[in-house]
């Protein structure tokens, strides 16, 4: 990475010399939240062959950034341009994420994923989770048997309730349908155990 860096920035630079513009979209998202990338995005923004163009999401976005990385590394212009978009396109790409992720990243991206259902939702997440690793052996959870618990819990008042968040599980492939050997529909969240324990850490916080 530092020969990287030091190959990008020159101390002399002419008007005519060309630059490598980085657009990177929700600098403060999830994925970058951390400071070691934000390090390494304020030394590159401090090349002097890169312009960074960034958007950020969260107001308080800035408190990522000490002084001298706000004034000096990426010394930015500030413009506030609120789109007030949904996010339909940046959603697409959370199930992409979580099928090619590392253990860590998997389990952060579905976390993420987590927060934006009801509590409820993620509650009968947690008990399918559970089971799963508890019984690792098994070809996932009875669907009436997460039935059975969730409404115990006051999580569900009818399957139709539950079907209501097992569908939004599915369409975020936080969730998959298999067929027990006894016939029944059986679900198993595709994620490997390690990673299944840090998720469930990261959603207990």
């Amino acid at each position: 990475m530092d020969d990287l860096l030091a190959f990008l920035h020159e101390s002399d630079v002419e008007e005519n010399d060309s630059f490598v513009c980085v657009v990177v979209h929700n600098i403060d998202g999830p994925g970058l939240r951390d400071s070691e990338s934000q390090e390494y995005l304020a030394q590159l923004a401090s090349c002097s062959h890169i312009r960074i163009v960034a958007s950020v999401d969260n107001v308080n976005a800035p408190l990522l950034w000490d002084k001298k990385m706000v004034h000096t590394q990426f010394n930015w212009c500030w413009y506030h341009i609120p789109t007030f978009a949904p996010y339909n396109v940046e959603g697409t790409f959370f199930p992409l994420i979580l099928a090619h992720s590392s253990t860590a990243q998997s389990a952060k991206t579905a976390a993420i994923v987590l927060q934006s259902l009801t509590p409820n939702a993620q509650s009968v997440f947690k008990i399918l989770a559970e089971y799963q690793l508890s019984h690792p052996d098994e070809e996932g959870m009875p669907v009436d048997a997460l039935y059975t618990i969730a409404r115990e819990r006051f999580l569900v008042s009818s399957q139709v309730t539950l079907n209501s968040h097992l569908t939004e599980f599915k369409d975020h492939e936080l969730v998959k349908t298999r067929r027990h050997s006894d016939g029944q529909d059986c679900l198993h969240i595709p994620l490997a155990a390690d990673a299944l324990e840090k998720l469930l850490s990261e959603i207990n916080q």
